[in-house]
């Protein structure tokens, strides 16, 4: 009798065994659907930097010379520490990171004269209003209000897209004839291309991308992560 319980007891472990075979591969799917879906639709569409909580970089420095472009510059010239950012104004990992870190760095290290930050252009191609609103913040700059539309742009957002930009121009009291003129022929289109194929070059693959004297993170990573690349960099 014993026997022959254990007899039924291994007839019906295969089902088993297929039952979670199935459930195992079924859970692994709908993650795959769900890590899918979470990326926009497409797994390897750039649409911003990995975020790790709390990952210091540990890939190799880069050459900052030639990062630094001629574009606008926040912080104190003889700071000792040097940020590029690649960033694309409708980036939403942009702006996560322009709402969450941005206000501790630019108190702690930027308004101390220990940062300074050179912002550089990397619109991505599926957003249709980022080129423009590059080339935006690059007219304002030419009447020396380039911060000013960069906050603009990243506070109150890109959508309306040239007839928001111009409202923007307007609030800032910029002359509207010449920013206008600006943004409508593409003046500064080629300032834009330019900062995309240097970043390009350095690696830079999504938004928004880092340079801290060298060190790069990628990401809209939380201020403790930058806190340790800058603090690691005034130390040397």
């Amino acid at each position: 009798m014993e026997q022959e319980q254990q007899e039924q007891k291994q007839a019906k472990r295969p089902d088993s065994d297929r039952f979670w075979k199935f459930a195992t591969v079924a859970l692994i799917v709908v993650l795959a659907v769900f890590a899918f879906r979470s990326n926009g639709g497409s797994p390897a569409a750039p649409t911003g930097g990995a975020v790790v909580d709390g990952q210091v970089p540990t890939a190799a420095p880069v050459d900052m010379k030639k990062l630094v472009d001629d574009d606008d510059v926040l912080g104190k010239a003889s700071a000792p520490v040097t940020i590029v950012e690649f960033s694309d104004y409708e980036c939403p990992f942009c702006v996560r990171f322009h709402t969450d870190t941005w206000p501790q760095l630019k108190q702690n290290y930027i308004d101390t004269g220990k940062v300074k930050v050179v912002y550089r252009d990397f619109p991505l191609s599926f957003h249709q209003n980022a080129q423009k609103a590059a080339e935006a913040a690059e007219c304002a700059g030419s009447q020396g209000k380039y911060w000013e539309m960069h906050n603009l742009l990243f506070t109150k957002g890109v959508e309306g897209g040239i007839a928001t930009f111009k409202q923007y121009a307007q609030s800032l009291s910029l002359d509207t004839a010449k920013f206008n003129q600006c943004l409508d022929s593409g003046e500064k289109a080629s300032e834009v291309q330019k900062d995309m194929a240097d970043g390009a070059a350095a690696g830079v693959q999504g938004t928004p991308s880092f340079f801290v004297n060298g060190v790069p993170i990628s990401g809209a990573q939380p201020y403790s992560v930058f806190q340790q690349v800058i603090d690691a960099a005034l130390a040397e």
